[in-house]
């Protein structure tokens, strides 16, 4: 039986007593139903998982015992940077979860002239908050001891001005496939958009400023399959698929 594995915002040290947060002691409690004594293994992004004695988990609360750490997780080969439009709720959240899973260390949502979602003040901060959760589930589903990191929300043009390096534009009229590129060395940006893609203009400014529009293939993917493709031909061709 695979061992759960439960993010917390805390300092981890061997020999430590902890009572854990509310929302990971009902997670444990009455989602995992876990007994005292189960195993369990914590981890807090540092790049190491715990394994944990589980003294007690009732309504009450749960308290643990951090034991030992386990080995470190290996540094990404590639650092891979997706900034992606914004899209609609489910389709979102699913490429967010999967490009986790699949290794990637930055996410920047975009809102491009083409989103159809438009978000600001409260709305806005409880969107990225739960955008977080899924980041944080991902890397607890997938054994990544490293959390992504979730960068603020930003307008194409002003994360475009800011944003340094050039990269990789997805653009199905592109006349180079991603597989005919050489190696981009230690990181590369991944720039991506909503539904309908990046407008004609976002895309110009985009290659000025040093970004290679790359293809796929002959065939159009959708906003949510787009990235989470692209993102698996880079870990083959340069990251850590290999391994």
């Amino acid at each position: 039986m695979r061992i759960p594995r439960v993010y917390v915002d805390l300092p981890l040290e061997p020999g430590a007593s902890l009572e854990l947060p509310a929302a990971q002691a009902r997670h444990i409690s009455q989602v995992l139903r876990l007994p005292p004594d189960a195993p369990l293994v914590l981890f807090n992004g540092n790049g190491q998982d715990y394994s944990v004695h589980l003294t007690r988990a009732d309504r009450n609360g749960t308290s643990v015992l951090v034991g030992p750490p386990g080995s470190p997780e290996p540094l990404a080969p590639l650092n891979i940077h997706l900034a992606i439009g914004v899209s609609k709720g489910e389709r979102m959240d699913y490429a967010l979860q999967k490009s986790v899973e699949l290794g990637v260390g930055r996410i920047t949502p975009l809102f491009t002239e083409r989103s159809q979602v438009h978000l600001s003040g409260p709305r806005l901060d409880r969107r990225l908050d739960h955008w977080r959760g899924i980041l944080i589930a991902a890397c607890e589903q997938s054994g990544r001891r490293r959390l992504a990191h979730l960068a603020p929300a930003a307008t194409y043009a002003d994360w475009l001005t800011r944003h340094s390096g050039g990269g990789l534009l997805l653009d199905p009229e592109a006349p180079r496939p991603l597989t005919a590129l050489p190696a981009p060395g230690a990181a590369v940006t991944l720039l991506i958009g909503p539904e309908g893609g990046l407008s004609p203009r976002e895309r110009a400014s985009a290659r000025a400023l040093g970004f290679e529009g790359v293809r796929l293939g002959p065939r159009i993917l959708r906003t949510e399959t787009a990235p989470l493709a692209a993102i698996a031909v880079i870990q083959a061709l340069w990251g850590d698929f290999g391994d």
